[in-house]
C-alpha cells in the first residue's frame, strides 16, 4: 500500500545503492563467479550494486574521475557504501610501465584524497570500504605468464614479464 501511495503522490522511491569503484579487478567482477556478481546476488531486492570499474586505471587517474561518478546530484544520499579497490596498476614497475606506476607515497595520498572527496559529498566514513590489492603468488604468476608466451626479464632481485 505504501508503494501505491508514493506512486500516487508522484514521489520518488529511494533505492539504496552500493558503488564498486576500482580498476579492472572491479570492472570484471561481474563476470561469472566474480566478487561483484556475488555481492549483487546477495543484495538483490535490498539495493543496487553499481559497477564503476575502470580497467587500467591507477589512483592518480581515479581521483580525477571520481567527482564525475559520484557527487551530490547523483543521489549521494542513496549511496549506502562505496568500495575503493585500486593498487594493482599503481604497483606496476616504473621501468616497465611508467604510465601506470604510482609511487607508494602518492598512492596513499591519492586514496586519502578520494576518501576526503567522498566525505565532502556527504558519504560518511563508515560507508567507505577500502579494498587492498590482492597478494601476488609469484611462482603461479610466472607459470601463467610463461604459458601465455610472455618472456621473463630479471631486474635486480625482481622478475617481470612482457
Amino acid at each position: 500500500m505504501a508503494l501505491a501511495e508514493a506512486a500516487a503522490r508522484g514521489r520518488r522511491l529511494p533505492w539504496p545503492r552500493v558503488v564498486l569503484f576500482g580498476d579492472s579487478i572491479t570492472e570484471y567482477s561481474f563476470q561469472e563467479g566474480g566478487w561483484g556478481a556475488y555481492l549483487a546476488e546477495r543484495l538483490v531486492r535490498k539495493c543496487d550494486v553499481v559497477n564503476r570499474g575502470l580497467s587500467g586505471y591507477n589512483t592518480r587517474w581515479a581521483k580525477l574521475i571520481l567527482p564525475r561518478l559520484i557527487n551530490k546530484s547523483t543521489s549521494a544520499e542513496d549511496t549506502v557504501a562505496v568500495t575503493i579497490f585500486f593498487g594493482a596498476n599503481d604497483s606496476a614497475l616504473k621501468d616497465l610501465n611508467p604510465k601506470q606506476h604510482v609511487p607508494v607515497e602518492e598512492y596513499a595520498t591519492n586514496l586519502k584524497s578520494m576518501i576526503q572527496y567522498l566525505k565532502s559529498v556527504d558519504i560518511t566514513g563508515d560507508k567507505i570500504i577500502l579494498i587492498t590489492p590482492p597478494p601476488l603468488h609469484e611462482s603461479a604468476w610466472e607459470r601463467a605468464c610463461l604459458a601465455k608466451g610472455k618472456r621473463m626479464i630479471q631486474m635486480g632481485r625482481t622478475s617481470a614479464f612482457y
